[in-house]
């Protein structure tokens, strides 16, 4: 089995970064997407009372303009959603090339980091120097409406939607911040968005923080170990509101820290196991070390907080993860639409999953205020309010 398939689960990265960044990160993780299509006979579907459902509306619809191609589309987004699934969906080919382009860390936005609930979406953070960032645009912000639209129980794709535009567009949103709302207005641009970021902090820990599993994580991994390490005692990997991607970049970053093993493993429908083993590049596999987490960890950094704890190479510190055990697999179609779909789902080197259920830290510490995180690409290295860095710190030398 191809190794490049996705971990995605509920809280969405907007690039805005809406999707990812202004799009939308449509969920918990950045797949990869080589694009894989399958082959066999169609088995046990009533096609028959389709194409009749499909001739009924063209003939007979009040509106005799029938747009085809979204009747098209519409046909396999029902065939996804009879799933049951949150983690498999459809896109049309405007919305997978749009992925595609999130999944490469660009897009054009406004750069926002979004999570969704029942509610309103809450901004956990914004991209440096984004627009939201210079529109004075904060985590714990809640985005109420986008110019006309409320925006409460909006997915992610939907606020994709809404936010992301043209380079040098305008977009308005209402905000929700300490009871009350105000009206920001955005010029959406080009946003690229690093997917590590690092600094050393107190007395020569290294602090490295990872928003999202993409193509180009490793190298930037890499390079924060490399430029980082030198003098270091400890090392913080902060894994907070990261909500995963590819798991190939999972297992580079476990494969620094862990010297043998299993990585994690992935298992099929057909109970087929696929064992993936600790690479050869050990940059830290003795430094102390300890992971930040939290309910907006998913997928891909699940699995790298959950290996490193199997492997008691890490404690966990922070509060209990997102918990999305499952792999999907981007199937693209003929028309260039998209099928993203549920394939696999993924365990520890222990032979646990952590589906629906999360990673227990081993030492429990939540946060009064979102904004009380240490953020490290901002001027200043005061973490003085981030009570889950400071309890990760304690664990360590220095």
């Amino acid at each position: 089995m191809n190794r490049r398939a996705s971990l995605r689960g509920g809280a969405v990265l907007l690039l805005l970064v809406v999707g990812f960044l202004a799009g939308v990160y449509t969920d918990q993780a950045v797949p990869d997407w080589i694009p894989y299509v399958a082959h066999g006979s169609v088995r046990n579907v009533d096609l028959a009372e389709l194409q009749q459902a499909i001739r009924v509306v063209q003939a007979d619809y009040v509106d005799g303009n029938i747009d085809t191609k979204k009747l098209a589309h519409g046909t396999v987004q029902g065939l996804i959603a009879s799933l049951g699934d949150p983690f498999s969906s459809y896109y049309d080919p405007d919305q997978y090339k749009k992925l595609k382009q999130r999944y490469a860390g660009t897009y054009s936005g406004i750069g926002i980091y979004l999570t969704f609930t029942k509610d309103y979406p809450v901004i956990t953070g914004t991209v440096p120097g984004s627009p939201a960032a210079k529109a004075g645009l904060q985590p714990g912000d809640l985005i109420v409406k986008v110019g006309d639209k409320d925006l409460k129980g909006i997915t992610s794709d939907q606020a994709t939607t809404l936010i992301q535009g043209p380079d040098g567009t305008k977009v308005t949103l209402d905000i929700s911040r300490a009871g009350r709302i105000f009206s920001v207005t955005v010029t959406r641009a080009e946003i690229h968005v690093p997917s590590v970021r690092s600094a050393v902090i107190a007395n020569h820990i290294l602090y490295v923080r990872i928003y999202q599993f993409e193509a180009n994580t490793p190298t930037e991994f890499n390079s924060a170990l490399t430029n980082g390490l030198p003098g270091a005692v400890g090392i913080v990997l902060d894994l907070r509101g990261d909500p995963g991607g590819f798991i190939s970049a999972a297992d580079e970053v476990i494969t620094q820290f862990v010297s043998s093993g299993e990585t994690f493993e992935l298992r099929d429908r057909s109970g087929k196991v696929e064992r993936h083993d600790v690479g050869t590049k050990h940059a830290a596999p003795t430094l102390p070390l300890v992971v930040l987490v939290d309910g907006n960890s998913a997928s891909s950094s699940e699995i790298v907080a959950g290996s490193l704890q199997a492997h008691s190479r890490a404690k966990l510190v922070g509060t209990k993860t997102y918990g999305k055990g499952s792999v999907q697999r981007d199937f693209e179609l003929a028309a260039g639409s998209d099928i993203h779909l549920t394939v696999q789902r993924w365990y520890l080197p222990n032979g646990q999953t952590i589906d629906k259920k999360g990673l227990q830290p081993d030492v429990t510490v939540a946060l009064a205020n979102p904004t009380d995180a240490f953020d490290v690409a901002a001027q200043t290295q005061d973490y003085s309010k981030d009570a889950q860095l400071k309890a990760a710190l304690v664990l360590l030398p220095g």
